[in-house]
Parts: C-alpha cells; sequence; structure tokens
C-alpha cells in the first residue's frame, strides 16, 4: 500500500506519528469544533475524534507553507468543511486558482484540477495529495483525437472540458465546465463545434444548443452509470422528492429530472429551493456535504462513488504538506496554449457578467 504514488504507507505514517500527535483526541475535537459544528449531521462526534488531530496539523502546516487548499465539491465532508480554505465546482476553482496570493496549493481533486491550478500559476508549487487521482473523461482523449476531429470538422473550433490533460487544453481553442458549456458553445464562431471529451454532456448541451455539435465519445464513470429507471424508482419510493441531476448523465436521465446543472447549479438550486426531499444524482460525497448546512432538507443519496476523488484523504493531504509531494509539472510545450484555452473561458466569463 501507499500513501500516496511515491510514498510506502508504513513509511509515511511513521514519519507522521513521529512529528504530529495523531491519536484521536477529545482535546483537539474540542479545538475545531466550529468545524465540526457544520458536518455534526454527517459526521459521527467519535469519527470526529480521529479526524480532528489531522485538520489541526494541516492548518498549522498551512500557515507554515503558506498553503491553500482547494477542494472539489466530490470530496469528503472532513475535507470540504474541515481544511478546504475554496471550495467549489472546476470553474471556481480554476478562478480561485488564478486569485491565490500563496506559494502553495493543495489541489484537493482529480489530476486534471491540479494541471489547470499549475497552468495559471506557473511560478507556484501545485501540489495533488496523491497523482494517482484520475478521470476517466481525462483519460478518454488525447491531442491526437482533437486533431483528427478539426481535420474532420474543418473551421470548426473546439470547446473542451476542464476534465481534459493540459495536452488536450493546449489543442483546444477553448475550455468549458458543466457551469458554463452552453454559453461557451453558443459563443463560438460558426455553425458548427467540436465538443470533447464528454459524450453525454455533449448530447445534453446539443438539445438547448442553435449550434451543430460534434462530439468525442467520452463518458464519466461515475454519471454514466445511472439509469431512468433508478430515477423513477426514487420517486415511487419517495413521494414527492425532488431530483436534480448533473449533465454529464445520459440524456434519457436529465430527461427525467426536475432539474440539471453542474455542481455549484445543483448546490445553489437547493439552497435556493430548499426541497423537503432532494436526490441529487451525482457523486455521493456532494449529498453529504450540502446536507451538513441544510438541515430542513432531507438527501436520498444514491452512491455512485468516483473512486479517483476518494484516493484523496485527510491522510495524505498532511503527508502531502508534510513532504511537500506530490509536485504537479506541466510540459512547457503545453503551458501557454493550455493556459490561452482555460484564459479565454475566463475572459468569456468576465464578458457575460
Amino acid at each position: 500500500m501507499l500513501i500516496n504514488a511515491t510514498t510506502p504507507l508504513a513509511e509515511a505514517r511513521a514519519e507522521m506519528e513521529r512529528s504530529y500527535d495523531l491519536a484521536p483526541s477529545p482535546a483537539a475535537a474540542r479545538e475545531t469544533a466550529g468545524r465540526y459544528a457544520r458536518v455534526s449531521r454527517v459526521i459521527p462526534e467519535v469519527d470526529w475524534a480521529g479526524y480532528a488531530p489531522y485538520i489541526r496539523a494541516i492548518e498549522a502546516l498551512k500557515a507554515e507553507r503558506d498553503a491553500v487548499i482547494l477542494a472539489h465539491n466530490y470530496m469528503t465532508p472532513e475535507i470540504f468543511h474541515g481544511v478546504a480554505d475554496v471550495a467549489g465546482d472546476s470553474l471556481q476553482l480554476a478562478i480561485e486558482a488564478a486569485r491565490a496570493p500563496n506559494r502553495v496549493i493543495v489541489q484537493c481533486g482529480v489530476h486534471f484540477m491540479a494541471e489547470t491550478s499549475k497552468i495559471l500559476n506557473p511560478s507556484k508549487t501545485v501540489l495533488i495529495p496523491d497523482a494517482r487521482a484520475g478521470c476517466s473523461l481525462a483519460s478518454s482523449i488525447t491531442a491526437a483525437d482533437v486533431a483528427r476531429m478539426r481535420a474532420q470538422n474543418p473551421g470548426a473550433k473546439v470547446v473542451s472540458y476542464v476534465n481534459t490533460t493540459a495536452e488536450v487544453k493546449a489543442a483546444s481553442d477553448i475550455c468549458f465546465t458543466s457551469a458554463n458549456a452552453l454559453e461557451v458553445v453558443e459563443a463560438m464562431p460558426g455553425d458548427t463545434v467540436i465538443m470533447t471529451p464528454d459524450g453525454f454532456l455533449a448530447r445534453n448541451i446539443a438539445a438547448q444548443s442553435t449550434k451543430r455539435i460534434v462530439w468525442w465519445e467520452g463518458t464519466c464513470m461515475v454519471h454514466e452509470r445511472f439509469t431512468p429507471e433508478e430515477l423513477r424508482a426514487y420517486r415511487e419510493d419517495n413521494p414527492g422528492i425532488v431530483i436534480i441531476a448533473h449533465p454529464e448523465c445520459p440524456p434519457e436521465v436529465i430527461a427525467e429530472a426536475d432539474f440539471s446543472g453542474s455542481t455549484s447549479g445543483m448546490i445553489g438550486w437547493v439552497r435556493e429551493n430548499k426541497p423537503e426531499k432532494v436526490v441529487m444524482v451525482t457523486e455521493c460525497s456532494m449529498s453529504d456535504n450540502v446536507a451538513a448546512e441544510l438541515p430542513e432538507t432531507e438527501f436520498i443519496r444514491p452512491c455512485n462513488i468516483c473512486p479517483h476523488m476518494k484516493r484523496i484523504t485527510l491522510e495524505n493531504i498532511l503527508w502531502s504538506l508534510h513532504s511537500m509531494t506530490e509536485e504537479v509539472t506541466v510540459s512547457e510545450e503545453y503551458l501557454e496554449p493550455a493556459r490561452a484555452a482555460i484564459e479565454a473561458m475566463m475572459a468569456l466569463k468576465e464578458r457575460k457578467h
């Protein structure tokens, strides 16, 4: 077993135990009681006593290293509410990565997110607690695939999800997230747009767009598993339930939902509408994170877990800051063109808002 991709578990744990008091501690729990108040609905008090020493040590190291922790909405609650300085969807994290004044960025998410932070902050140290935290979408396409799609659709602009490698971003004209996909597609010149790599997201956007969209057939290993039959079963078992779904789900799943949006869009919808009962059709940790702050809403939790997101733990966040591993680098070949694609997306957001 490894604590991340480079360090044996026993070796790392032994060093951390020498450096920090990590035994379950009521005293540490009391010191972090303010954070626990945010998650008491979803984390038992006895579990928090185990998390609190790690949170205390991480907070101290953040100050020592001049580090900021960026956490995706799919992180577990003890990370999302316990140590994150900024939490949000991939667009929010991209924007905050560019704004961060800190010398060190710790990306609690998957590898393409850490690459994005490095692209926007090439002079800073960007760490990911476990470099094996990948993404089925990012691994589904290469720059050569993008080139072939360009050749088949002369003149069409390539819009690529931020859920892609730096190499694919560099081969694209502009990036998008699930929060702004339609806006980006509609802003492109010409009648045809090439959209990569999520085929389901592209189909869902095509249903709303004035453009002809040509897409790559990638899928998210979490969202592709949801079915319309599953959603109908939620309704049958929970009368009055509201169903909101991520647009990476198949179109027939989106058709069964009451609302579809990005992770930030889903969270915002629940906060604003405060349904009595809701199911969030996405990675299951997000329901826990939102449930922690909305006691008036009952969350029915589907549980499709992203194994890559779950590689990030308090333990390897602490080890990452302690050992300053694993550092994320981006080839100079891709750095500037990938940054141009990301910044084009961010400039579009600024023009529209």
